[in-house]
């Protein structure tokens, strides 16, 4: 479930654009410092996301810098990094070790089995020094599994585990603002869950895999219902988002929260479309 929380390039001023592409090529210097080349290609939107809106709320100091990397050789690169970068790096690679996980536990790919070997010390260092983050993380994973097994098809039942897991992400310090972030965390997590349940559909139904939407993706308005769905999650969640006191960045979060998040669904929507013409 990686790579929903992007920017709608379109819609956003060039020096926005700076600014986040900066904090994109920090969060990937301090990969591959914190966990080396096999970290940096974690690297991820939504994790960059995370660091933008952490970062303008709680505004730590910022080291700013420019330099060269692996993608970008000839010209350098400027970037932005703090301590929330370190925090995301570490969250980035607990998700990508369950993923890993589950590539191998659902389909026995070798890149998920040498991917877990890779990252398992690492991974008992970060869940030693994020403990509520890894305990979040390991419940609502073992909920996903059980709902799977039962084949549930209560969206609302099987997004909510990815929604908890998320509402601990967005919690980095437990003070006055914990409980809005949890909050939209917890909408945010729902919604990327929808959407990755909806984008994956089609493929889910041809390999037999499991998915909530099988019952009903044949029923009169389905994508319409979809869309309904992800509406609500996402108002709630940019509700949250209203009450944080966040200026720095602002317009980038909003670029993100009101336009990017829905750039996969848009795709997934058109390619569902085309394929229905040609099915016809």
């Amino acid at each position: 479930m990686f790579g929903y929380i992007s920017i709608n390039k379109a819609e956003m001023k060039f020096k926005d654009y700076d600014v986040y592409h900066s904090y994109y090529c920090g969060l990937c210097k301090v990969l591959k410092e914190c966990y080396g080349r096999r970290g940096q290609v974690t690297l991820s939107f939504d994790m960059t996301f995370l660091v933008i809106l952490l970062s303008s709320l709680y505004e730590p100091k910022e080291e700013e810098m420019r330099k060269r990397c692996l993608i970008h050789p000839a010209k350098k690169q400027y970037m932005i990094q703090n301590e929330v970068s370190v925090y995301a790096s570490d969250m980035n690679i607990l998700l990508t070790y369950d993923h890993l996980k589950d590539d191998w536990d659902d389909e026995r790919k070798i890149s998920g089995f040498f991917g877990m070997k890779v990252f398992a010390a690492k991974k008992k260092k970060i869940e030693k020094k994020h403990k509520r983050q890894a305990e979040a993380i390991e419940k609502a994973l073992k909920e996903l599994a059980e709902l799977e097994k039962e084949n549930c098809q209560d969206i609302d039942a099987a997004a909510r585990p990815f929604g908890s897991l998320m509402a601990e992400l967005f919690v980095w310090k437990e003070d006055a603002f914990q409980e809005i972030l949890r909050a939209f965390g917890f909408y945010l997590g729902k919604f990327i869950y929808i959407l990755d349940a909806y984008d994956d559909l089609e493929e889910d139904i041809k390999k037999n895999h499991y998915n909530p939407f099988k019952s009903i993706c044949n029923e009169q308005g389905f994508d319409d219902r979809i869309k309904g769905m992800l509406q609500m999650m996402m108002a709630e969640c940019s509700k949250e988002f209203e009450y944080l006191p966040i200026l720095e960045n602002a317009e980038i979060l909003r670029n993100i929260l009101y336009a990017g998040v829905w750039t996969v669904y848009y795709k997934t929507l058109k390619a569902r479309r085309e394929q229905k013409k040609e099915n016809d």
